[in-house]
């Protein structure tokens, strides 16, 4: 009996350095994310505000099963932007990646589900300067 747990005691110690030395995840992997280059829209006044589209608008109510959180960069013409939506769940994001409307050029990109070079050289033909490295929104 004393040896059963001793054993299990030793057990459990043994295995505390492996669960400390664990590295943190970056928060700019973490939930259901895309990047996509969208239009841009809103008329740009309060109730309108110019935004990516998909993106909520300022001052709605935060739905906890919906878009997050999101980060853009506005394309070079100011035409469209590269956006970075993040969900809880990936039913959130699936008017985005289902989006085959022929009138707006929206490309779609799964977070960590691509070929990064391929990436990289379509949100260029968008912003001259896109770094995907440098691209993203910490999400705890």
């Amino acid at each position: 009996m004393k040896l059963a747990l001793l054993v299990v005691c030793l057990a459990l110690c043994a295995g505390v350095p492996a669960a400390l030395a664990q590295e943190k995840v970056d928060l700019r992997n973490t939930h259901e994310r895309v990047i996509c280059v969208v239009p841009m829209i809103g008329a740009g006044t309060m109730e309108d505000p110019r935004r990516p589209m998909y993106a909520p608008k300022p001052g709605d109510k935060a739905d906890a099963n919906g878009i997050i959180a999101f980060t853009y960069q506005l394309s070079d013409d100011g035409k469209s932007a590269i956006v970075e939506f993040v969900a809880r769940d990936r039913a959130a994001l699936e008017p985005i990646l289902k989006d085959k409307d022929a009138r707006f050029d929206v490309k779609v990109f799964e977070r960590g589900k691509g070929h990064r070079d391929l990436m990289r050289r379509e949100f260029q033909k968008h912003k001259r300067d896109f770094d995907p490295d440098q691209f993203g929104i910490q999400v705890p």
